[in-house]
């Protein structure tokens, strides 16, 4: 799903558009607030989202919160059989953090099939190209 989204987010048709990976542990503050949107993914565990990206969300929610409210996101959830909560908390915090959904999110349940991967795609180029110059 992560190369999907990555590759949408970089397909030939988005221009200007520069796109740094970084994984939840290692993201700081500061690549939050030098960014100008954000694309998440994780897996569902145990019915909430990684602990990686809770542990992200806590260190960068206070010092990037009225820097960076109105910014565009977009996230993507895959889990074994239930994507309900961590979708839950992915849209508490970010709501919270006042960041406005670029796409739709891609939640699947289950081996991602074909549709899911266009849809992750979608994703990627969609928050991209709402960014280009």
């Amino acid at each position: 799903m992560l190369e999907a989204v990555v590759s949408g987010a970089t397909a030939q048709e988005i221009e200007g558009v520069r796109v740094v990976r970084r994984a939840a542990l290692a993201a700081t503050a500061v690549d939050v607030l030098e960014a100008d949107g954000y694309l998440l993914g994780t897996p569902a565990n145990l019915g909430y989202m990684s602990g990686a990206l809770k542990h992200f969300f806590d260190q960068v929610y206070y010092p990037c919160l009225d820097e960076t409210r109105g910014r565009p996101f977009g996230y993507y959830v895959h889990g074994g059989s239930d994507t309900t909560g961590a979708v839950r908390a992915i849209e508490s915090v970010t709501t919270g953090l006042a960041w406005q959904r670029a796409a739709p999110a891609v939640s699947v349940a289950g081996e991602p099939g074909k549709a899911d991967l266009e849809a992750c795609w979608e994703l990627g180029a969609a928050l991209a190209a709402g960014l280009m110059d």
